[in-house]
């Protein structure tokens, strides 16, 4: 079950969700309103990020001082391809940097509608391609996100082993979005009572992303892909969200393919959780796991 703690952060959110401001922000105000409350929660002393040009998209290292050199997260931030940025996952990042001794490449995409599907997979491609360019080897690297970035990071594995490419160690996914048309069984009414995501808003960041031919696009639905020849996964994902059909098929589908899985269902959690710390355990408790995810296949 989940915390009280955890609790509170969702009815804070829930209570600012329930008044929302008169004049509705523009989307870069929305972005740039993400960016500022990201900066609530500071980073810890020993933590570096260091700004960096990855084939001419932004982004940056965040290390620790438990981080080693040679093991590398590439993580995909989430944000339903159209909000979030280096800045809001920031601190998440440092915290995984930590559980895994590993240092995070924090990849500041290209964001829809500017920049509609697949703008996204062609940058976090050539994220890794870079990575392996600068000398980091795929036995000590890993693709990560959460939501529409775990999405990310699967379509980000499908075309690199289509392209023939080495793959990563392993690939980790928080709370995925992995279903763009949204028609898992945990997206009808009743099914589930998630109280911060709506079918409403996925749809329009869905149309923003993608056209509806590209819909059904593995690389843009991953639960639509093939997972023949995939390193090992792990799937992070609370049971209060609308989402949590997504990771179950995309666990399914995986598991029918030979690849090995592993699947956390964490109960009575929401969203993308693990960005809750420091005010709820289960962040830091979803972090470690992680961690040790990476560990063992970067060893």
């Amino acid at each position: 079950m989940a915390s009280e703690e955890h609790d509170k952060v969702v009815q804070a959110m829930v209570a600012q969700l329930a008044n929302p401001p008169a004049q509705p922000p523009s989307l870069e105000e929305q972005r740039a309103q993400s960016d500022e409350a990201s900066m609530a929660t500071p980073l810890r002393d020993d933590v570096v990020c260091e700004p960096v040009d990855v084939a001419g998209v932004p982004a940056e290292w965040v290390s620790t001082s438990e981080s080693e050199d040679a093991r590398v997260v590439l993580y995909l931030h989430g944000g339903g391809y159209v909000f979030c940025s280096i800045a809001t996952h920031r601190e998440l990042a440092s915290r995984i940097a930590r559980a895994s001794r590993a240092r995070c490449l924090l990849l500041g995409y290209r964001l829809a509608p500017e920049h509609p599907f697949p703008a996204a997979v062609e940058d976090a491609t050539a994220a890794y391609r870079w990575l392996l360019a600068e000398g980091v080897s795929p036995q000590h690297l890993v693709v990560a996100g959460d939501s529409a970035g775990g999405g990310l990071a699967l379509a980000t594995l499908f075309s690199l082993r289509d392209a023939g490419d080495p793959l990563p160690a392993a690939g980790a996914c928080l709370s995925p979005w992995a279903d763009l048309e949204m028609t898992g069984d945990s997206t009808k009414p009743g099914v589930v009572d998630d109280p911060l995501v709506t079918l409403e808003s996925l749809t329009e960041m869905a149309q923003q992303y993608a056209s509806e031919s590209d819909l059904r696009s593995p690389l843009a639905s991953p639960v639509h892909g093939n997972y023949r020849g995939l390193p090992p996964l792990l799937i992070q994902v609370g049971t209060r969200e609308l989402l949590l059909d997504d990771s179950v098929r995309l666990a399914e589908r995986a598991k029918a393919h030979g690849v090995d899985v592993s699947l956390e269902t964490w109960d009575g959690l929401v969203h993308v959780w693990p960005l809750f710390a420091p005010a709820a355990p289960e962040s830091d408790q979803a972090v470690a796991r992680i961690g040790e995810f990476v560990a063992k296949h970067t060893a």
